[in-house]
C-alpha cells in the first residue's frame, strides 16, 4: 500500500510541472515594453520587453502590447492582427532611415480573420542626420500600409519624414484616423494610393507637408472636422479619385484644395480662408462653405442640386 501511494504522489508530480510548464514559443494575449525593459524577457508585466518589435513576436493573433513606462520602444513590422495601445504613457519610435511602422498583413485568413491592426498613443518621428538638404529628416514613411483589411490610427503624432506620413497603397481595405497629427514630412501627410480603399479622417491636423491629403484613382477619402494648414497643397484628388471633406478648416496653404480633372471634390460646412489660391479645379458644394481672404479665390465650386433643391441638403 505504502508503495502504491508513493508511486501515485510522484505521478502526481510529474503531471503538475507539465501542466504548468508553459511551451518555449508560447505567445500571450497581452504584452508590456518599457524603457528599461529586455527583449530577452517574456513581455509580461512583471519582466516586459524593451521593443516594440521584441514583444509583437510574443504576442499572439489580434493581442495588445501595452506600454509600461515612458520610453523609445523602436521601429516594427506588424504581420498580423494586433493592438499596440500606449494610452496615457509616452511612447516614442525614432525612425532615423527607415520607416517607423510598416504593417504588412501576411498570415492566413483561416489563422487571423481580422487582419485589422490598431496603433493609439504613438509618436513616430522621422528626423536623423541625414547630410545637407534634407532638413534633419532621414525617416522613409511613418506608417507604410501594405497589407491589411482595416488599419485604425488613434491619437497619434507622425513627424520629419522624407516622404509620406501615412502611405497606404493596399489593393483594398479601410483605414481609420482619429485626433491624429501629420505635420513636417516632405511628401504627403496622408496618401491613399491604392487600387479600392476607403479613407476616413476625423478629428485631425495635417501642417507643413507636400500634400496634406492625397487620394489617387479609384480610392475614396472622408474627411471630417480636421485642419489644414501650411502645406504646399492642402487636400488634392488626382483622376478617378473621390473626396468629400466636410467642417473642416484649410488655410495658410499654397493651395487649398486641388481638383485635378477627373476628380470628384465635394465640399460642405468648410471654411476655405487665406490660402495662395483657394482652389483649384472643378469641386462640388453644398452652398455652405466659407471662402475668404484667400490671395487668389481660384474656381468657384460647383452648387450640388437643381433648381427645386438649391442646396442639395437632401
Amino acid at each position: 500500500m505504502k508503495k502504491i501511494s508513493v508511486i501515485y504522489t510522484f505521478l502526481g508530480a510529474t503531471l503538475a510541472l507539465f501542466l504548468n510548464a508553459a511551451p518555449a514559443d508560447a505567445q500571450a494575449t497581452r504584452t508590456w515594453v518599457s524603457g528599461v525593459g529586455d527583449d530577452a524577457n517574456p513581455c509580461s508585466r512583471t519582466a516586459p520587453c524593451k521593443t516594440f518589435a521584441g514583444a509583437i513576436s510574443k504576442t499572439a493573433i489580434n493581442g495588445e502590447i501595452n506600454c509600461l513606462d515612458p520610453g523609445g520602444f523602436g521601429t516594427v513590422t506588424i504581420t498580423k492582427s494586433i493592438t499596440i495601445d500606449c494610452h496615457e504613457i509616452f511612447a516614442s519610435i525614432l525612425a532615423s532611415g527607415t520607416n517607423g511602422i510598416n504593417i504588412n498583413l501576411t498570415t492566413p485568413l483561416t489563422a487571423d480573420p481580422l487582419q485589422t491592426v490598431r496603433l493609439r498613443n504613438i509618436n513616430i518621428n522621422g528626423s536623423g542626420s541625414c547630410g545637407g538638404g534634407c532638413g534633419g529628416r532621414s525617416g522613409l514613411r511613418g506608417i507604410n500600409i501594405l497589407s491589411a483589411k482595416n488599419v485604425f490610427v488613434e491619437d497619434v503624432l507622425i513627424t520629419q519624414f522624407l516622404n509620406e506620413g501615412i502611405r497606404d497603397s493596399r489593393t483594398t481595405g479601410k483605414l481609420y484616423v482619429k485626433n491624429t497629427i501629420v505635420r513636417d514630412n516632405t511628401g504627403t501627410g496622408i496618401l491613399v494610393v491604392g487600387t479600392s480603399l476607403d479613407a476616413v479622417v476625423d478629428d485631425s491636423q495635417i501642417h507643413l507637408n507636400n500634400f496634406g491629403v492625397a487620394v489617387t484613382s479609384g480610392n475614396h477619402v472622408m474627411v471630417n472636422r480636421s485642419v489644414f494648414s501650411g502645406n504646399a497643397t492642402g487636400a488634392e484628388a488626382d483622376n478617378g479619385g473621390q473626396i468629400v471633406i466636410d467642417n473642416s478648416t484649410i488655410s495658410s496653404n499654397q493651395i487649398g484644395i486641388l481638383a485635378n480633372a477627373g476628380s470628384t471634390v465635394q465640399l460642405s460646412n468648410n471654411t476655405i480662408a487665406f490660402n495662395g489660391t483657394g482652389i483649384n479645379g472643378g469641386t462640388l458644394s453644398f452652398t455652405n462653405n466659407r471662402i475668404a481672404g484667400n490671395t487668389a479665390a481660384g474656381n468657384v465650386p460647383t452648387q450640388i442640386g437643381g433648381a427645386t433643391i438649391p442646396t442639395g441638403q437632401q
